[in-house]
C-alpha cells in the first residue's frame, strides 16, 4: 500500500507548478510560534509550511512519503538559501524522525496512532500545531473520505496530556470544516 500511496502522491505533486504559500492558519500563529530551535513538518508535501518555518529561522525537517514532493521542497529551499532537511518516510511503517522538536506541525494528514508519538517527540515546552478536516466537511466536499476525517469534537481527546493553548472547530476559510489546535508539552 505504501508504494501505491507514494506513486499516487508523486503523480499529484508532479502536476503542480510552482510553490504554494504557507497555510493562512500557520501564518496567523506567527506570534505564538518560536523563531529558533528544531521544527518538524509531518507529511508536509512540497514544503509550503516547512519553507515558511525555515524562513523564520527554525532548523526545519520535512518528512513525507513522496520523493517528488521532497525534491520540490529541497529545490525551493536551495533557491532561497534556506536550510531544510527533507526525509522520506512511510509514517505507517516507520517512526517519526528523531526529536526532540520545539515545534511539530501536522496539517491535513490524519494518522491517529501518531498522537502518542507527537507527545514523545516534543521537547519540554514544545508546540504541536495540528489542523485537519472533520466528518462534517462531507456536507460540502467529497474528499477526503470518511475514514480520513476527524470526528467532530475528537481532536482535544487525541491531544492527551498536552496543554491546549488554542482550539477551534468549524467552517473556516476555504469553506472546509476543520479542527485546529495548538498544544504544548508541559515543561
Amino acid at each position: 500500500m505504501a508504494e501505491e500511496d507514494r506513486l499516487r502522491w508523486n503523480a499529484r505533486h508532479a502536476e503542480r507548478v510552482g510553490q504554494q504559500g504557507p497555510s493562512p492558519f500557520l501564518e496567523g500563529l506567527g506570534e505564538l510560534l518560536p523563531r529558533q530551535g528544531r521544527a518538524l513538518d509531518v507529511a508536509g508535501g512540497a514544503g509550503r509550511n516547512a519553507l515558511w518555518l525555515a524562513r523564520r529561522g527554525l532548523e526545519t525537517t520535512l518528512a513525507d512519503l513522496s520523493d517528488v514532493a521532497l525534491d520540490q521542497a529541497a529545490a525551493a529551499a536551495r533557491a532561497e538559501g534556506l536550510r531544510l532537511e527533507a526525509v522520506q518516510v512511510d509514517l505507517e511503517a516507520s517512526p517519526l524522525p528523531a526529536g526532540p522538536w520545539d515545534l511539530l506541525l501536522c496539517t491535513f494528514y490524519l494518522q491517529r496512532s501518531l498522537f502518542a508519538a507527537f507527545q514523545q517527540a516534543l521537547a519540554p515546552g514544545g508546540l504541536l500545531v495540528f489542523a485537519h478536516a472533520t466528518r462534517r466537511n462531507l456536507e460540502r466536499h467529497t474528499r477526503p473520505g470518511p475514514s480520513h476525517l476527524l470526528l467532530e469534537g475528537e481532536l482535544p481527546g487525541l491531544l492527551g496530556g498536552l496543554e491546549i493553548l488554542r482550539f477551534e472547530e468549524g467552517w473556516l476559510e476555504g469553506g472546509r470544516h476543520e479542527a485546529r489546535a495548538v498544544a504544548r508539552r508541559r515543561p
